[in-house]
């Protein structure tokens, strides 16, 4: 039989929780890192959020401006091709 635990937390007025350390350390989640809320058939899980590009959007200064989108995607096509080529 599965091993279950339950946490019962309190709702601030701002609607927030406090993840107990014992689920941050199953999940491995640490501060500032996003988790995400999966919603089905009345449940609710929590799992760290996977990385996206469109959460990385803004993350880094582009070299020049305006950018030259051209030659941003030449550059990730030839990586592409070489770490294709290496397996």
């Amino acid at each position: 039989m599965k091993e279950q635990r339950e946490y019962t937390m309190t709702l601030t007025r701002k609607g927030q929780v406090t993840i107990p350390v014992e689920i941050r350390r199953l999940l491995g989640v640490e501060p500032y890192k996003q988790v995400t809320f999966q919603v089905e058939e009345g449940e609710v899980r929590l799992r760290p959020a996977q990385a996206t590009l469109e959460a990385a959007y803004g993350a880094v200064k582009p070299l020049s401006q305006p950018e030259d989108f051209e030659k941003l995607t030449e550059i990730a096509q030839e990586d592409h091709a070489l770490e294709a080529s290496k397996h």
